[in-house]
């Protein structure tokens, strides 16, 4: 065991409809796939700050303010992804690549 984490199958595991760089050394795939991922991860990371904070108050509370949050964090994360992010997407890309081109 090599100790490195088949990063293709993570992400189509994850999230279904995320893209993914699997089978192909197409740079532009793997940086989408990669950026995707990151996404995701800065979505559930953000997700949980704001678990604890009370959704109650004279404007809010109930299922729509829930639904709403989910949302919003999902824009959140696309977001900060596309400014650079928590910078794992370049690091995640390389790792594609490198297990693609092993693979071929």
């Amino acid at each position: 065991m090599s100790g490195t984490i088949d990063t293709s199958v993570a992400l189509t595991s994850l999230q279904p409809g995320i893209p993914t760089a699997a089978r192909t050394a197409d740079p532009a795939a793997a940086k989408k796939a990669a950026q995707a991922f990151e996404s995701v991860f800065i979505t559930q990371f953000m997700g949980e700050m704001f678990n604890g904070i009370s959704t109650d108050g004279p404007t809010g509370g109930g299922q729509g303010e829930e639904m709403f949050r989910s949302l919003m964090m999902d824009e959140y994360g696309k977001q900060i992804t596309a400014q650079g992010g928590f910078g794992l997407s370049g690091a995640i890309q390389r790792e594609l690549l490198k297990a693609q081109e092993s693979s071929h």
